[in-house]
């Protein structure tokens, strides 16, 4: 790969992400604001963005009802038990959610619940490590599919990368795309950019690209740091408009859900879904 373009690349977007940095000593010069001009934000989300990923328990009189068209309906705690995967999927078809999000071990059941509704059963492939083989990956995602997954989520093996094993983890990437896709099933492949640096964040992405990804994906939300402004700017440079870009991982506000829209992201996976939803600030953690 070539080092001056991922450079140039990474320095191209810095720039862009610092020039629209606009709210300085209190002034806003930005239409695109999401602190200072919400409204004009969120006619983006409504005219561009495809999902945004949220948790258990949203209501519908709280937002827009547009909105839950653009949810992933996301449960993926390992603790998380039959009757709360049970109550995701009442949700999603009481609110026309997009689709739940959940381990390979529940696709099954919610294939069963959701049938006959327009939402789809999405889980995740060698999650949340990436370290399983190429074999099981594309295994776990074949027997997903046939369970009644209709996407799949598939995190690269990130040691591979770091070692520069690029045609590695392409093939990876390629073995559950190209499963998925026989099958008619899209594939989101997550990076995990806590982990990685910019180099290798440009690198990942391009990766995704060429094995025929669908979406590139931040974070897993089990690894430390998660989705920011930056990176999915940066991601979104190097896709381009051909391939979809998630965000997720810390997003706790809708605030931060929207700039991350503004910024190129597609969809957004949060767990503070209430929050986003509905706009509520996030309380201060007592002292005591």
């Amino acid at each position: 790969m070539d080092k001056a373009l991922i450079l140039k690349l990474i320095d191209e977007v810095l720039k862009e992400t610092n020039a629209h940095n606009c709210c300085k000593d209190g002034v806003c010069n930005d239409n695109l604001c999401v602190v200072h001009n919400k409204e004009g934000v969120n006619n983006i989300v409504k005219s561009g963005a495809d999902r945004i990923t949220a948790g258990i328990g949203v209501e519908s009189n709280t937002f827009d009802t547009s909105l839950a068209k653009m949810i992933d309906h996301t449960l993926l705690k390992p603790e998380a038990t039959k009757q709360q995967v049970e109550q995701l999927c009442r949700e999603a078809k009481q609110y026309g959610f997009a689709s739940v999000c959940i381990n390979p071990g529940y696709v099954k059941t919610c294939a069963n619940l959701l049938r006959d509704t327009s939402v789809k059963v999405c889980t995740v492939i060698g999650f949340p490590l990436g370290a399983t083989s190429t074999e099981a990956k594309a295994f776990e995602a074949e027997r997903a599919i046939r369970d009644g997954a209709r996407e799949v989520d598939m995190v690269i093996n990130v040691g591979m990368l770091k070692s520069g094993e690029y045609n590695y983890v392409e093939n990876d990437i390629r073995a559950v795309v190209q499963t998925a896709k026989k099958m008619g099933v899209l594939t989101k492949v997550i990076i995990e950019t806590g982990l990685l640096t910019d180099e290798e964040k440009v690198k990942a992405c391009i990766i995704a690209k060429k094995a025929g990804a669908n979406f590139v994906k931040t974070s897993t939300g089990f690894a430390k740091g998660g989705a920011t402004v930056g990176d999915i700017a940066l991601m979104r440079k190097v896709v381009g408009s051909s391939l979809g870009v998630k965000a997720s991982g810390g997003v706790r506000t809708q605030e931060e859900a929207l700039a991350l829209v503004a910024s190129g992201a597609d969809r957004i996976g949060a767990s503070a879904s209430i929050k986003i939803v509905t706009g509520e600030k996030e309380s201060i953690p007592s002292t005591y």
